[in-house]
């Protein structure tokens, strides 16, 4: 075997492995830190990137991407010294590789430490009420601390939240029962309020129903009273028109009176005092004096019956006041001088049919007619 085939693959070996050392491939969203000699050189970028073996060496690998750091519950007194347990979320990011690396040690507990102290002067300003309710102001005021400090780190703290605020267990439960309470409270005023509108409603729509009921009544009362006028009136211009004599509305005031006894409980019945001039005006119209006279001799002899006294002797038909009260069946009597207008109104129809037809002697009238 020929002597120089060893050193000569050994030196082959040799730049082989001095060509890989000098080779370094940087990930996406990585940075490297070169140190030559112990001293900073670079940071390398994401690719492909050649470095000085044995003088050149990697010092550290930083992820520049933007990460999340969640810290543990940390013990802060309020302003009224209530004791409360507060746990943070930190999303932060490597700005600068160099001086993550060299100008802090550890730059996850430096941000640690530095947010529990802000929070601890932050919350130590206010009470437990405005703690609980005052997260945005909490968690502005802790970003704005943050990122001014951990710039000069290389750091950019672009959110800080607050995850948990844990009061002591005596205080949850007087919160618990203060909040019962104001339900409670809420529940009694919306439960008031209800029955507040329903009873306003109640009240509106038995307004508006009595309002509708009496204009409705109105309505109602006009268009009968309109009725009633038109009807009045119409038959007021009929009896116009066809000239109504005396013996007509004489004729219909004797036939109305028999409605005054239709009642079944009546006992008595008040005759008025106009009766006995209607009779008179009837048999005046018609001319008829026999029938007037045996109608008018006939008439005081059931008044001399019905009230015990005497008949005149004149034959006229006897004049009875208004409002007089007589002993007489009322059916019997609205009868009688419903013939007697019945009898009246047949000899004023012969009268006119004589009247019509002059050619035809008349036959004089006899008392047995």
């Amino acid at each position: 075997m020929d002597p120089l085939v060893v050193p000569l693959l050994v030196a082959i070996l040799v730049v082989v492995l001095l060509v890989a050392s000098s080779v370094r491939i940087v990930p996406q969203a990585r940075r490297y830190n070169v140190e030559r000699f112990g001293r900073y050189r670079r940071t390398l970028q994401p690719g492909l990137n050649l470095v000085v073996p044995v003088a050149d060496r990697i010092n550290t690998k930083l992820d520049v991407r933007e990460q999340v750091y969640s810290s543990d519950p940390r013990p802060v007194i309020t302003e009224d010294n209530l004791v409360v347990n507060i746990d943070t979320v930190l999303y932060y990011q490597i700005t600068d590789p160099r001086a993550a690396a060299y100008e802090v040690a550890d730059y996850l507990q430096a941000i640690d430490q530095l947010t529990v102290t802000t929070l601890r002067n932050v919350i130590g300003s206010m009470d437990l009420e405005e703690t609980l309710t005052s997260r945005e102001e909490i968690n502005s005021r802790l970003r704005a601390v943050l990122d001014d400090a951990t710039g000069k780190w290389g750091i950019r703290v672009n959110r800080v939240e607050i995850k948990a605020i844990d009061p002591p267990a005596t205080i949850k439960e007087a919160m618990e029962k203060q909040m019962r309470a104001e339900r409670d409270k809420r529940a009694a005023i919306l439960h008031a309020e209800g029955e507040r509108q329903a009873k306003i409603l109640t009240a509106e729509g038995t307004k508006q129903k009595d309002i509708l009921e009496a204009q409705g009544a109105q309505q109602a009362m006009i268009l009968r009273a309109d009725g009633e006028a038109k009807a009045v009136e119409l038959v007021f211009q009929a009896v116009h028109r066809n000239n109504a004599d005396p013996k007509v509305l004489a004729y219909k005031y004797l036939e109305t009176l028999p409605h005054l006894a239709s009642s079944d409980n009546n006992t008595f019945w008040v005759i008025p005092g106009e009766l006995t001039e209607a009779v008179r005006t009837v048999t005046r119209a018609f001319g008829d004096e026999s029938a007037a006279g045996s109608a008018a001799s006939g008439r005081p002899e059931q008044a001399a019956a019905a009230d015990g006294r005497d008949s005149p002797d004149d034959g006229r038909v006897p004049q009875l006041e208004a409002g007089s009260i007589v002993s007489l069946d009322a059916a019997a009597a609205a009868d009688e001088a419903e013939k007697q207008a019945a009898a009246a109104v047949s000899d004023a129809k012969a009268e006119a049919e004589a009247a019509k037809s002059p050619q035809v002697p008349r036959r004089p009238r006899t008392a047995g007619d």
